[in-house]
């Protein structure tokens, strides 16, 4: 686990941030991991993988903890039993990251993984955040919708983000002193943006790629 490197991405929505982590894996020919995540805890837990998804980075509502509360087939006997559901949905996450960062060295998109891996030696914490026009627009193209349709989702999206990352963190989702770079995609574009990070990683863990 030691020797392994471990690079986490939070990032605002819209930012391009899990293309550019998927993109920096490449590069520095890493593992990643972004919903993977999802399903290697559904598959360890045996709880459906619906209930990950509904609950991905955000707090779930009260229908699908008491509808997975309540069904055989959506779960098995766990450690995590007798706490709410979305808080063992995170913490099968969490020892799913802890895992995986300990098997191989990768990128991980997301999910807390910056805190979880607070104390790995060999870690890289990113965040990636964006322009107001460049988010909206990349969001737009995407879905087909309209800027405003566009603009509603992301504030949505980041609030939801925002929130699980502060209610299972000391907080700060976003904020500069939780990461050893912050970096704004809009400036240097997608692929500009992966050339400076894997630089960075290049640099500190003194790799030859």
């Amino acid at each position: 686990m030691e020797n392994n490197i471990i690079v986490t991405i939070g990032r605002q929505y819209g930012s391009g941030g899990r293309i550019i982590g998927k993109k920096l894996s490449e590069k520095l020919d890493l593992k990643f991991y972004d919903k993977e995540i999802l399903t290697l805890a559904a598959k360890e837990s045996g709880i459906h993988f619906g209930l990950f998804e509904e609950a991905d980075e955000k707090r779930t509502n009260h229908f699908w903890s008491t509808l997975a509360m309540g069904t055989a087939n959506y779960i098995r006997p766990h450690a995590y039993n007798d706490i709410p559901m979305d808080d063992r949905l995170f913490f099968i996450q969490s020892d799913i990251i802890k895992k995986v960062a300990k098997k191989e060295s990768c990128v991980i998109v997301g999910r807390c993984a910056d805190r979880i891996l607070k104390d790995h030696p060999r870690i890289v914490k990113i965040f990636i955040h964006s322009s107001f026009e460049d988010k909206i627009k990349r969001i737009a193209d995407r879905f087909n919708i309209p800027e405003s349709e566009a603009k509603e989702l992301m504030i949505k999206k980041d609030k939801e983000r925002a929130n699980y990352y502060n209610y299972y963190s000391e907080g700060g989702w976003g904020e500069v002193d939780n990461y050893h770079l912050s970096i704004d995609s809009s400036i240097l574009g997608i692929d500009g943006t992966v050339e400076l990070l894997s630089t960075f990683v290049i640099t500190k863990f003194n790799l030859s790629i």
